[in-house]
């Protein structure tokens, strides 16, 4: 009998929980077992995240009275797809890693670290935004905009352990402790439910009240550390992840993935907000030693 290779058996089993979403964090759960040792505390922030996707109900399957995004859902898919192959590779399933992404799980299971579990996983998640922008040029712009923002956070998160002087300037020693995925402090950055409402799809909503309604918090983040320093960011992360890509997803300093919304959202709107000032402020990049 013919066995199948690690990536196909990955892709069967994402292709059973397509439209179940408990199954899908089940499957996402198993790759932090309890008793994986300092691995399994890494899933915190990513499972945090996931419990979220699912109750806004963009991973409810094509069948269920409010279907889902099939945009996020591939992009779950391709996280779940490259955990699985990598633990089926352990395991001792046939193969060799099919992506540049799933090589990256397997240094991160050798070697467990903040920085190599944000490669690996920014890895998945850069490489499904690339090969997914017709989906999600297919969602209202509202959507498209917290898409935009979701990159934009997880892409800074990794550079605050592994690049935290360009993410903090003068605060750089707090980096590590804010960006680690394995603490409470990194939901500052990744919890998106303190700035869009918690539903899909989100229609009537126009960015700029989405905008105008996010908490001061939110905002001193977005506009105040992470707007002023994007380019940089963006070429860290293509850099980093191996993945020129990338850069082709930011334009004249903002993000442009999947048909964005106008400039102005990105750079007015705050001219006159002191926190985000402040923040920009304090903070500066400062180039590195």
């Amino acid at each position: 009998m013919r066995q199948t290779s690690a990536a196909s058996r990955a892709a069967e089993q994402v292709r059973a929980v397509r439209d179940s979403p408990e199954g899908r964090l089940r499957l996402a759960a198993e790759f932090y077992p309890e008793d994986a040792g300092e691995r399994g505390r890494y899933g915190r922030a990513e499972l945090s995240f996931l419990r979220w996707a699912i109750a806004r109900g963009v991973l409810n399957g094509r069948r269920a009275g409010r279907p889902g995004s099939p945009w996020w859902q591939a992009v779950n898919d391709r996280l779940l797809c490259d955990k699985l192959e990598v633990s089926l590779l352990r395991s001792g399933a046939l193969g060799s890693p099919s992506s540049r992404g799933v090589e990256l799980w397997d240094e991160f299971i050798a070697r467990p670290s903040s920085a190599s579990w944000y490669r690996a996983h920014n890895s998945s998640v850069a490489r499904a935004y690339l090969e997914h922008e017709p989906l999600a040029e297919a969602e209202l712009p509202a959507e498209r905009f917290m898409m935009n923002v979701a990159l934009v956070r997880v892409l800074y998160t990794h550079a605050l352990v592994a690049r935290p002087r360009l993410a903090l300037g003068a605060f750089a020693p707090l980096g590590r402790l804010l960006g680690d995925p394995r603490g409470g402090t990194v939901a500052l950055f990744l919890d998106l439910r303190r700035s869009f409402p918690a539903q899909y799809p989100l229609v009537g909503a126009v960015i700029e009240d989405l905008i105008a309604a996010e908490g001061h918090l939110p905002r001193a983040l977005d506009y105040g550390l992470i707007l002023p320093r994007l380019t940089e960011l963006y070429e860290f992360a293509a850099t980093s992840l191996e993945m020129p890509g990338i850069t082709g997803l930011i334009s004249e300093g903002v993000p442009c993935y999947a048909r964005p919304a106008p400039r102005s959202v990105w750079v007015t709107g705050n001219a006159t907000r002191l926190l985000p000032r402040l923040t920009a402020w304090a903070t500066r990049p400062k180039s590195e030693p």
